[in-house]
């Protein structure tokens, strides 16, 4: 072979390889989805014992109304050294009634996901904004004082 084919087949690699190498990585987090099982889920047949045994522990539960069980599953994106995108997201929940039989199963996806973009670099506060200084001499002299909760 002459030298410039050589050159062009080495050009060709190296550009195939920096291709490759820009790609986007696909990383699924939290509840793998499987249809087939989440199809399963029938209200007024299962109860939490038999979703448990089809699809697993929840991804969380609710704490307060009526008991709802989500099954959290998101796929991001991301190009290497760059922060990680949202791809695909979907929350499954399944609630239950007072018997621990399923009420409902409703899935949503992207649709309902909120982007919340925050004003600044400082979270906002009632009450007086203090310096530095004030911050760190401020409970000089405040130690005893009556009426501070110390006893008498």
């Amino acid at each position: 072979m002459n030298r410039s084919k050589i050159l062009g087949l080495a050009a060709i690699g190296a550009a195939a390889i920096a291709a490759t190498s820009c790609t986007a990585i696909r990383e699924p987090r939290g509840y793998i989805v499987d249809a087939t099982l989440v199809q399963s889920v029938q209200p007024g047949i299962d109860n939490e014992r038999s979703v448990t045994g089809t699809l697993g522990r929840p991804t969380f539960e609710s704490q307060y109304g009526e008991k709802t069980w989500y099954y959290v599953s998101s796929t991001t994106g991301r190009k290497p050294f760059v922060r990680p995108r949202i791809r695909e997201h979907s929350v499954l929940a399944v609630k239950f009634d007072a018997a621990g039989n399923v009420v409902s199963a409703e899935r949503t996806g992207m649709d309902q996901v909120v982007y919340l973009r925050p004003d600044g670099d400082e979270t906002p506060t009632l009450g007086r904004e203090r310096s530095f200084l004030e911050d760190l001499f401020g409970n000089i002299g405040a130690v005893g004082q009556p009426g501070l909760g110390q006893g008498q």
